[in-house]
């Protein structure tokens, strides 16, 4: 295996499917099997997801709800996604333990490094929920913050494409996938790969990323074996 600590970012949208909103039951049970046959290759997997399917601090604006106050409403949405990808990993057997960056110690533990590090070490899934806890970042920074944090090896995140491409390959049918780029390429290109607060962390500390489709099923098992089944970015 070329990696043996992952963060893996999966955004809000893939959970709802087909849908125009909310979860996806078949999509779930689908990560679950996935995130299960890498959890038993004796990876070790972290996980941070977006609320968008519910709810997106960004959009509030637009509907008379203040800027920090949406932004903490979708805080809250990415804790509800995780609660049921926690479902969806026990369901297949894992052992998993959610994290906030919120309190709510009814649902969920409160964010703590070191034991968060400690659950990885005893095999189980940590997935991170709400943030890190603070307005104005997104789920993507959360992202970087926790994969440094736990000393992760790379970020790998989940999207509907498979890679990251010269133009949008929905709109270009020209559009050529990248497989490696460097952060500063990524940068003068202007490359929409993450926001410039987590990729700025990421190239910082030396975090590689990877970018690929995680709705293939078997994709997740092909990038953490080093296989270029998407683009890295390093």
């Amino acid at each position: 295996m070329k990696y043996k600590r992952i963060l893996l970012k999966l955004s809000g949208e893939s959970l709802m499917g087909s849908g125009q909103y909310g979860i996806d039951p078949k999509r779930l049970e689908q990560y679950g099997n996935e995130i299960k046959a890498i959890k038993e290759m004796g990876i070790e997997v972290a996980i941070v997801i977006g609320g968008g399917n519910i709810f997106r601090g960004v959009q509030a604006e637009g509907s008379g709800i203040e800027r920090v106050q949406g932004d903490y409403m979708g805080m809250l949405a990415t804790v509800i996604n995780g609660m049921a990808l926690q479902s969806a990993l026990e369901k297949v057997g894992l052992y998993t333990r959610l994290m906030s960056g919120i309190k709510m110690e009814q649902v969920c533990e409160p964010f703590i490094r070191r034991r968060a590090i400690r659950h990885l070490e005893k095999g189980r899934i940590v997935i991170f929920g709400a943030g890190i806890g603070n307005p104005y970042f997104t789920t993507d920074s959360t992202a970087s913050l926790r994969a440094i944090e736990i000393q992760a090896d790379v970020v790998l995140k989940g999207t509907r494409v498979d890679g990251v491409y010269t133009a949008d390959p929905e709109k270009d049918p020209t559009a050529t996938r990248y497989s490696e780029l460097s952060f500063q390429e990524a940068y003068e290109k202007n490359l929409n790969i993450m926001d410039m607060t987590a990729f700025t962390l990421c190239q910082e500390n030396n975090l590689p990323i990877i970018v690929f489709d995680m709705n293939k099923p078997g994709n997740l098992m092909k990038i953490v074996k080093g296989d270029n089944a998407g683009t890295l970015i390093n």
